[in-house]
Order: C-alpha cells, then structure tokens, then sequence
C-alpha cells in the first residue's frame, strides 16, 4: 500500500479517534463517566440481537445517501438535496407499494424502483440548470428539499391518506420485512434493505472505477473545459451525475417507506438522513466501500446513543457533539495530513 492510499484510509481512522478523545474530555468537564458512557454507547448498538438489527436498520439509509452525496462529490458536484430526493423517493416507493396488488418479485422491485425515479427526476431540475444556466447546484438542492417537503406533505393528505396524515401500509407483496431477520434480531426492525445497499456500494464502485462513463464523469468533474476539449459532453455529464446521486437517495427513501416504517406520514421537518450522508460521505473518504464503514459507524452512534441516558446518565446530545468533532477532523484533514507526513518523514 502506497503512502497516498495509506493517508486516505488514516484521516479518517484518526478523525473518528480524535473526535472519540475530545468527546471524553467534554464529557469529563461536564462531569460525566467517559467510559460509562462509551460502554452503554457500545452496549446500545452491539450488545445483544436486537440493538445489532436496530443498528443495521440505521445504517442501511445512511450507505444509500452517503452514496449519493459522494457521486455527485467524486463527479464536481455538492448535491445538497438528497434530503428532498430521499423523500420523493420515500412517497413514490409508498404509492406503488399500497396502490397496486402484485407479485412480490414485480411489486418490491417496482416499488424500488419508482424510488429511484422519483429521485432521479428530482435531482434532474437542478442538473439541468446547472448544465445550461450555470446555477449553482447547492442553492438549488437546498430550496428543493424545502418543495419536496411540503410538495409530499400536500400529496400524503390529499392522495395516500384516509387519517390526514399518515398513509395505508404497503402491500405485504412490496415490503423488505423479513421474519427471518425479525427473529434472529429479537423483532428488531432490521430488513432486506441492507442487501440492496451493499449492491448500491458495488455499483457506485463498478460504475466509477471500471467504466468508461465513469471514467468520463470524473473527468468532467475534475475539469471541465479539458473534458470539452477532449470531446467530452460536459452538459450531459453533469446531469448524469446529477440523476444517478438522486436515483441513490431515492433508494434511501424506499428502505424507510418499505422497511423501516411500511407507511409515509406527513413531516414538520426533515429526517436528518440525507443530511447525515453529507457527514458519512466525507468519513468514508467519498468512497462506496468507506461509506459503508461510515454508515455503520453513525448508525451505531445514533442506536448506542439511545442507551446512554439509562445506562450512564449521559445525555444523547453529547453523541451529537462527537459526531460534530469528528466530522470537524475530517475537515481539518489538512492538519492531519500534514502530522502524518512528518512521522513518516521521521521514520525514514
């Protein structure tokens, strides 16, 4: 392993490390038990079946909207709306999964897949007003989250909703329950999604680094005006790039709508989860098989957090504060970066 590859997967080792130690001093100055606290926080998300399957099921949309956040990252763009992608996505997979009766292997893959679309189309507006307008994408995504919203909120009342606020569940035929998996993680909330988001790692990775769009789309990504000169359709790549990263957080969506929850309800705010995938993409190095490491580090934080008022007596909010201080050395990579080069020029 070259020093360049080495560094990559050592910032983040040592962001997550750092973020953990400061975590325990600010526990220490607020005069809480750091190591009580991490120990209910490991309990929370690996001691026993159940808090296993909760912390897969929180991870599972977190590989998903990572994804889609480093995509549109390792092609020149700052997808911002995965979270208004995440919930169109989250009301087409719900739509397809109560308005129509089908077999399972038609119903749940098509439920997955209007998704996707949903997503995807989503994503596409600020694609092409980026391409053609030169509009920047961050400003766009963001108000999109803000129609997607309350566009959903007006669709699950007047459409999907017989209470005023919460849809039908979805069709046993379109949903990613499992009885095995309920089971073997004592009737956790754990499903299927988390197959379908290890094959969007592969996928992103496959599409990336052993294709030619991808190759194309990196380039396009990384300059422009060089990919035009060499004959590169610079428009059509970027909204390209712009739809797969929205087809991704879609898929997002579709493991809450059909997993996690089975139905959609109408929301005062956002979930947090396209958010969070700004964070988890840049933990994992914006690479799909980091991400999934990511993912997993923040859905234990997240599952582990809830066991640490009862346990420990340390209020959840202090996971906040570590998530925040890690993803702080993550930005500060640059710091990182510059120690290490150092060491390994001391050892030489």
């Amino acid at each position: 392993m070259n020093l360049s590859r080495l560094n990559q997967f050592l910032v983040p080792v040592l962001a997550v490390l750092l973020g953990m130690i400061v975590g325990s001093i600010v526990m220490i100055v607020s005069g809480y038990n750091p190591i009580a606290g991490y120990s209910a926080l490991i309990y929370g998300a690996f001691g026993d079946p159940y808090y296993i399957g909760e912390t897969i099921r929180q991870t599972t949309p977190y590989i998903l909207s990572g994804l889609a956040v480093a995509f549109a990252f390792r092609t020149g763009l700052f997808n911002i709306g995965v979270e208004g992608q995440l919930i169109v996505g989250w009301l087409a997979a719900v739509w397809v999964g109560v308005s129509f009766d089908l077999p399972k292997v038609i119903h749940l893959p098509l439920a997955i897949l209007a998704a996707a679309l949903a997503g995807a189309l989503w994503a596409l507006i600020p694609g092409i007003l980026k391409a053609y307008l030169k509009v920047h994408e961050v400003i766009i995504t963001i108000m999109m989250n803000y129609i997607a919203l309350h566009v959903t909120n007006a669709i699950i009342r007047s459409v999907l909703s017989d209470q005023g606020f919460k849809s039908k569940p979805v069709r046993e035929s379109a949903s990613l329950h499992s009885d095995f998996l309920d089971a073997i993680t004592y009737h956790s909330t754990m499903h299927y999604g988390i197959i379908i988001a290890i094959i969007g790692a592969v996928i992103m990775w496959f599409l990336l680094e052993k294709t030619t769009k991808g190759f194309e789309l990196r380039a396009v990504g990384f300059n422009q005006h060089a990919s035009q000169y060499a004959g590169m359709n610079v428009r059509t790549n970027i909204i390209l790039a712009m739809v797969i990263s929205g087809a991704f957080a879609g898929v997002a969506g579709a493991m809450e709508g059909l997993g996690t929850f089975g139905y959609i309800s109408t929301k005062a705010g956002f979930t947090g989860i396209g958010f969070d995938g700004i964070a988890v993409a840049l933990i994992g190095g914006n690479n799909a098989f980091g991400i999934l490491l990511s993912a997993l580090l923040f859905g234990a934080l997240k599952v582990g957090a809830l066991e640490m008022p009862s346990s420990a007596g340390v209020p959840t909010e202090l996971v906040d504060i570590i998530i925040a201080l890690i993803i702080f050395f993550v930005a500060s990579s640059y710091i990182i970066r510059l120690l290490l080069s150092r060491l390994q020029k001391g050892a030489e």
